[in-house]
């Protein structure tokens, strides 16, 4: 509210709620991005008094900006350095092609968080309760019936190591393709039942591995374990920035 210089509350809480409502539309949580911190002050005389307030994340101050009034400056500043982020997340096709392997890795590990994300609030919605078995549900038809944990056996990781970090770019788009498509197919089978939601990412994921057997291409389990973890290669760049 002050950074976008708004004197008065009641002015502010219109956009928040315009947003909000924006976040509803676009089929997101809005209690994930808005959280609630109503919050009790004193007053003089000893009297008390609960005021609404808000802890933000991201996304929602996106969309506090892109309902703003434009008219305003800063609002303005806002909606623009927004536009700028987004822009600076895009990516060509001729840029994706000079980017190293572990750029890519980043990348395509950026896609996948977000696809995750967004699969796993369709699949919440279809009824689903057991997450770990449904993720395995998909991965065991991609990978020849290999759970989560049997990859990352394989792959020779530590407990609780992300078995996608540990992925090659190229496997990395054969998961997302899985999960992009697992969640397009709940949408539009209008699937309501954990069973439902299983069957449907286990058959998406023989679908992505068939294909790939058809296109010649080499089966996920086949692909090259990279040399470093995407986490030990942040923990280095991070270093490198330090020294």
């Amino acid at each position: 509210m002050k950074v976008l210089e708004y004197t008065n509350w009641q002015n502010f809480e219109k956009i928040v709620c315009k947003a909000r409502i924006s976040c509803q539309n676009s089929d997101i949580s809005e209690f994930d991005h808005f959280t609630d911190v109503s919050k009790t002050i004193k007053m003089p005389k000893g009297a008390e008094k609960t005021i609404i307030d808000y802890k933000l994340t991201r996304y929602a101050c996106y969309l506090i900006a892109q309902n703003g009034d434009s008219r305003k400056k800063v609002i303005a500043l806002a909606q623009t350095y927004f536009a700028i982020q987004t822009r600076k997340q895009e990516i060509s096709e001729k840029e994706y092609s000079l980017l190293t392997e572990d750029e890519k890795r980043f990348y395509q590990r950026n896609l996948t968080k977000k696809g995750n994300y967004s699969l796993n609030q369709t699949a919440k919605k279809s009824g689903v309760k057991n997450f770990d078995k449904f993720h395995n549900a998909g991965y065991k038809g991609l990978y020849n019936g290999e759970t989560a944990d049997d990859i990352a056996k394989r792959k020779g990781l530590r407990y609780r190591e992300d078995i996608l970090d540990n992925m090659g770019s190229d496997e990395l788009i054969a998961n997302l393709f899985r999960i992009s498509q697992t969640e397009q197919k709940l949408k539009r089978d209008n699937v309501d039942t954990e069973k439902e939601a299983c069957i449907a990412h286990n058959k998406i994921g023989k679908i992505v591995r068939k294909a790939i057997k058809e296109m010649g291409g080499t089966m996920p389990e086949d692909l090259p374990k990279p040399d470093k973890s995407l986490k030990q290669l942040e923990k280095e760049n991070n270093k490198t920035l330090k020294e």
